[in-house]
């Protein structure tokens, strides 16, 4: 049984293809949701690949009405192409949509947003890391497919791997600090050195990562800066990774006081001021004298948190609240700096002499001196 070709039966074919595809679309979204009702991710893959998948669909069904319905004539090879490009373009759309949506579901069981995520981190930023891979792959297979369809491409795909040695050496050459911060990337994904989320020191700034991709690291800087960073940082230079294992820090609070301070009201009074507060995760809370020199006492306390930005807010509040108290209840110990002044003391017993000299002079100073003096000033006596 022979299908006539006419335009009207190409129309037809046409309208009836874009139905059947809705119709499919439908169909196959209320089975996915029956299928689980009390599960979230029937959604997730309905609002992911819903569209790519009706695009699909659409391009499938207008190709095959096309090829069984449309005239014969010599545009009928250059139509066929079209559909086979477009057939894979959606193609690669759709399955880069279904990566996409096993990356939502493998993140959705492992939150960041609560205490102790490590695992979760690690899990976030290997599953981007590989989401970036895949659909990179995915693209790359795509466009060389697409090619494959022109005549010429096999011709030139000969020529391009005749000289493929030399090609390779120059484009190793020409792209070798790309490569290396791909495997950068690579290596910082499953070498679990720094996550998702990590609290860093970078370039003596503080912050959070933000974004992990092949190539590059964003650091989000705790004033909403963003450092952007190649992935080959995180591998050839040390940095401080304070989430590392765990999220808890020790932090310090340090003040120079006057020697008549009292470190043991001080300790009662840090007690009190943590009772009234809960940044501090009761684990650490010290207080010691750690210096007690160039008239100042130093005072150190140590307490601790369940991560940076709680242990900073945490500082804060026992200095301002340490501060108070001091000039509250122990003004002696607020630091002071002390001068001493001397006065000299004169001898008014005798009328001060002319000029400043020293007393034991040979002329001057005294009266044996004056004495001596007048043998040398005085008359001369001479021998008659």
């Amino acid at each position: 049984m022979s299908v006539e070709r006419s335009w009207i039966a190409l129309a037809i074919a046409s309208m009836s293809a874009l139905v059947i595809a809705l119709a499919l679309t439908a169909l196959v979204a209320l089975i996915i949701r029956l299928a689980a009702r009390r599960r979230r991710w029937p959604n997730a893959l309905v609002k992911r690949a819903r569209i790519p998948f009706r695009v699909f669909l659409v391009v499938v069904l207008l190709w095959v009405a096309v090829a069984v319905t449309a005239p014969a004539g010599e545009w009928m090879p250059a139509v066929n192409q079209a559909f086979l490009i477009a057939t894979i373009g959606v193609g690669a759309w759709l399955v880069c949509a279904l990566a996409m949506f096993l990356e939502d579901v493998a993140l959705a069981r492992y939150t960041i947003d609560r205490p102790n995520n490590r695992i979760a981190r690690r899990l976030r930023t290997q599953v981007l890391i590989l989401r970036r891979l895949g659909m990179a792959a995915v693209i790359v297979i795509a466009v060389g497919a697409i090619l494959l369809t022109f005549p010429g491409a096999q011709a030139v795909g000969t020529s391009v791997l005749a000289s493929a040695g030399v090609v390779s050496i120059i484009a190793g050459l020409a792209a070798q600090s790309t490569l290396g911060n791909v495997f950068a990337g690579m290596q910082i994904a499953f070498s679990d050195a720094v996550r998702v989320d990590d609290v860093v020191i970078v370039e003596n700034e503080w912050g959070r990562i933000e974004e992990i991709t092949l190539t590059y690291v964003v650091v989000h800087i705790w004033d909403d800066r963003r450092m952007v960073l190649p992935s080959t940082y995180f591998t050839s230079k040390p940095f401080q990774n304070w989430t590392r294992r765990n999220s808890e820090l020790l932090g310090s609070v340090e003040f120079d006081l006057d020697w008549r301070v009292t470190p043991g009201e001080m300790r009662d009074e840090l007690a009190r001021i943590l009772t009234r507060t809960d940044l501090w995760d009761q684990r650490v809370s010290v207080l010691q004298v750690t210096d007690a020199v160039g008239g100042f006492v130093r005072v150190r306390i140590l307490v601790t948190a369940i991560d940076a930005p709680t242990l900073f807010d945490l500082r804060c509040f026992i200095r301002e609240e340490m501060v108070a108290w001091l000039y509250r209840s122990s003004p002696q110990s607020v630091p002071r700096t002390r001068v001493r002044m001397v006065e000299e003391e004169t001898d008014i017993s005798r009328p001060p002499h002319t000029g400043d000299h020293d007393a034991s002079a040979l002329f001057h100073g005294d009266h044996g001196a004056e004495g001596r003096a007048s043998q040398f000033t005085g008359p001369i006596q001479t021998a008659r």
